[in-house]
């Protein structure tokens, strides 16, 4: 019987539904080079762990798969009460790309706002 070499994990799926601009806007990440999504969880994930993610956008039927990694990390009780979870970049590809510009399109003037996120 022979022993397979190990394999590395699977990327842990989560799906994320954004019903609405604010929930949008408190979620995304564009300090992330390529744009990124905030994403609540009590999962523990470290930086860099590969992520893969069903996104869903307001008022949009489509799901968006992305291929992404943990670039930051909201521990459970977080100082200022932020909620716990994880950042994931997006990767450097056609489809983030679209999608980032996709998110911005639906944010529009929102991007410019000094709102607080889930994020900074």
């Amino acid at each position: 019987m022979s022993t397979a070499p190990a394999s590395t994990p699977r990327p842990s799926v989560i799906q994320l539904s954004i019903k609405e601009k604010a929930a949008l806007y408190a979620a995304y990440i564009p300090l992330f080079a390529e744009g990124g999504v905030f994403i609540p969880t009590s999962r523990e994930y470290s930086l860099g762990d590969d992520v893969y993610v069903l996104l869903s956008l307001p008022e949009d039927l489509q799901r968006y798969p992305v291929a992404g990694k943990v670039a930051w990390v909201t521990p459970a009780k977080a100082a200022g009460g932020r909620t716990q979870g994880v950042g994931i970049s997006f990767p450097k590809d056609e489809k983030s790309h679209a999608l980032k510009l996709k998110i911005e399109e639906i944010l529009g003037a929102h991007m410019a706002s000094d709102r607080p996120t889930q994020t900074i």
